[in-house]
């Protein structure tokens, strides 16, 4: 309370918040610029602190200043000799004092400080010269241009003074004397420049013999080369650049020097040399330093070509960026590809072969059959090129050999370049050279496609016996094989040898291994059908079945009896072939649509059994035949309307009924992520074991009445 009570009356009133003050943005009347204010201060201080003038009046007070200023010189230098502007400020004092003599004997002493300072030699002489004394000044250059020939300012005013003088003889000594230290481009130009302005041609022409001795480069002859041009001696200009291209060697493969060849061709309408030039250059320069002259071509040709130079050039182009990119990645064939095909749309021989050369020079690094794909194809390509564009067979044989020579045929080969070389040897009318490449490459890198090359060659050829020989050498290679074991049967059936034909099925499903037995019993089972023989493709199918329960099976089991054998056509090469089938076929006695429907339903009867019996979890299998079978009654001919609707619900009865379900998704690991739905199928002989199947009718029932019964 006392804290409280102690409380005055200024600290309890209530504070009110200030207004806040609104500022006048806008300007003033009168503008006051920074620059106006800096000039009044200065001129204020002007009035008040200008450091005073001293006016001498007399011969004493000058000699007493100007002891006063040496002693103060003097004294700096002492200090700071290694300064050249002390030496220089004091050197112009007394240039301005008017005593030379002093004024030298500073610039002499500065010099004994520094000489290889070229400032100090330089304004040294200057001040000689503003007062015209000229030896003294040719003095003092002659000592700096022994003493720095290589400062060029020092030789260039030298020169300038003399040639202001007069003395052009003298001029001339001097760049003699400063030619003999072989200065720059700009040193000789400068000469040359000297004797063109007092119209001495035939010394400024020795002057640039002497030049281009002196530095040889591109520069130097183009500059040589324009100056005969500007003098009118077209003939000497040429020879310039042509001496340019002989005497630099490798040195002259620049783009500048054909660039300035090339224009000055064109300057004198000889577009054909110019052309030449370009295309010289383009073949010589290398292709990623040719860019300005690849350019500077097309300008050309656009102005001066016709339709067949434009499109010169386009190649070039072209060929220009196919030779940077094999540069680049030389094991890259697709560009050697395109780079292949400019090449032959142009149609120069010896650029084609040249490129094919280089392309196959760059073998793979790997003996990896992936990396050598690509580059096979060049070989090939490279032989047909041969064969049919250069029309050169004995070239095109050497290429075929170099290639298998060059594949290493024991880790993996090619069939493709055997095959290409064999036909060639056959368009060439050589047989026995396509026989012995393909038998060396059956001999030496065995494989499918070679196989059935010669054995397709051999049939074209009637070669019957050479045809069995291989396909006998074929199997033995490749037992498993049931394509070779299909086509060697094939070939014995066209040929009218069924016993061949059919004992050559029966060794190949005796094989304890193969690849696709399926197409091995499927083609079996077709060449009886095609022959007639139903008891022997029913005994077929017997024998298949006991080796496999295949839904698939069944069902071409049950057609097959479901279905009328096929007529036998009477061919006139094959009569006696014909003959034995229909006196076969006559044996066997033709079968009614009855007996054949009967048949086809025992064999779906036992697929069924079978089936349910042997596989009771391959539900949807069962389905298929289920449904095969209902078509099948569906279908049938021999029995009345009623008879048929009674087969097919018979059929009906035994078919399962869908339903939906749930199981568990499982990861790799085992551990469930969820559920998913599925559809299973409740066979009537798996209902009576299944207690809870009517409960669960009885449950879909009520969601179907609930559901009808919200919707309406």
């Amino acid at each position: 309370m006392s804290g409280i009570a102690g409380t005055s009356a200024r600290d309890t009133e209530v504070r009110l918040p200030r207004a806040t003050k609104v500022k006048n943005k806008q300007p003033a009347s009168q503008q006051i610029t920074a620059e106006q204010i800096l000039r009044e201060a200065r001129e204020l201080q002007e009035h008040d602190f200008k450091a005073p003038k001293q006016k001498i009046t007399d011969e004493t007070e000058l000699a007493e200043y100007r002891l006063r200023k040496r002693k103060e010189f003097e004294d700096l230098v002492r200090r700071v000799r290694w300064n050249s502007s002390v030496w220089v400020k004091y050197a112009q004092w007394e240039e301005g004092q008017k005593d030379f003599r002093r004024a030298r004997s500073v610039w002499e002493r500065a010099l004994d400080v520094s000489y290889t300072n070229p400032t100090t030699w330089l304004k040294y002489a200057e001040m000689e010269m503003r007062h015209r004394f000229v030896n003294h000044a040719r003095n003092v250059w002659d000592r700096a241009v022994s003493l720095l020939p290589r400062v060029d300012q020092l030789w260039y005013k030298y020169i300038h003074m003399e040639e202001m003088l007069g003395n052009v003889p003298g001029a001339r000594q001097i760049y003699e004397r400063w030619m003999s230290f072989e200065p720059d481009h700009h040193g000789w130009m400068s000469y040359i420049k000297m004797e063109m302005r007092y119209k001495e041609v035939d010394r400024a022409r020795n002057i640039f013999e002497r030049y281009v001795r002196c530095i040889p480069t591109v520069k130097s002859y183009v500059r040589y080369a324009k100056f005969e041009m500007r003098n009118g001696d077209v003939t000497r200009s040429r020879r310039c650049y042509e001496r340019a291209v002989e005497e630099l060697g490798e040195d002259a493969q620049t783009e500048e020097l054909f660039i300035k060849f090339a224009e000055f061709e064109e300057r004198c309408k000889e577009h054909d040399r110019a052309r030449a030039i370009f295309r010289y250059a383009l073949d010589h320069i290398p292709k990623n330093q040719a860019d300005a002259v690849y350019q500077r071509f097309v300008t050309f040709e656009k102005q001066h070509g016709d339709r067949e130079g434009i499109e010169d050039v386009i190649v070039s182009e072209r060929r220009f960026q196919y030779e940077a990119d094999v540069k680049q990645d030389p094991l890259n064939y697709d560009s050697w590809f395109d780079y292949i095909r400019l090449e032959e749309a142009a149609g120069q021989p010896d650029r084609v072969r040249e490129v094919y050369e280089r392309a196959i020079a760059n073998v793979p690094p790997a003996p990896e059959k992936r990396y050598w794909q690509r580059y096979i194809y060049l070989w090939i390509r490279y032989a047909l090129w041969e064969e049919l564009e250069a029309e050169d067979a004995e070239r095109t044989r050497q290429v075929y050999r170099a290639c298998l020579n060059l594949i290493p045929h024991s880790v993996f080969t090619f069939a493709k370049i055997w095959i290409h070389a064999a036909h060639f040897e056959i368009r060439q009318r050589s047989l026995t050279a396509a026989r012995k490449l393909l038998g060396t490459a059956i001999g030496m890198c065995p494989k499918n496609k070679l196989f059935r090359s010669y054995i397709d060659l051999e049939l074209q050829l009637g070669e019957i016996e050479r045809v069995r020989t291989l396909y006998q050498k074929y199997l033995q290679w490749a037992p498993a094989r049931c394509g070779a074991w299909c086509k060697y049967a094939e070939v014995e059936a066209g040929l009218g040898e069924l016993g061949r034909a059919r004992a050559i099925f029966e060794l190949a499903i005796e094989q304890p291994l193969l690849d696709m037995p399926e197409v091995l019993w499927k083609s079996y089972i077709d060449f009886e059908i095609g022959e007639g023989e139903r008891e022997r493709t029913r005994e077929l199918y017997e024998r298949l079945l006991q080796r496999t329960h295949h839904v698939k099976v069944w069902m071409s089991y049950a057609d097959f009896e479901a279905a009328p054998m096929p007529e036998l056509e009477d061919e006139e090469e094959e009569a006696e072939a014909a003959a034995a089938r229909r006196a076969q076929a006559a044996r066997s006695g033709p079968e009614s649509a009855a007996s054949r429907e009967a048949r086809a339903r025992s064999v779906y009867e036992r697929a069924f059994t079978s089936l349910r019996e042997s596989q009771p979890d391959a539900k949807e299998e069962a389905v298929m035949l289920l449904e095969a079978w209902r078509a099948t009654e569906a279908q049938a001919e021999s029995v009345s309307a009623d008879a048929c609707a009674a087969a097919v619900q018979a059929v009906e009865k035994r078919m399962p009924k869908r339903i939906k379900r749930k199981r568990p998704v499982t990861t790799e690991d085992g551990l469930e992520v969820g559920m998913e739905e599925y559809f299973d199928y409740i066979f009537p002989d798996e209902a009576a074991a299944a207690p809870n199947l009517k409960l669960l009718e009885a449950a879909q029932r009520w969601k179907r009445q609930k559901v009808m019964e919200n919707g309406s």
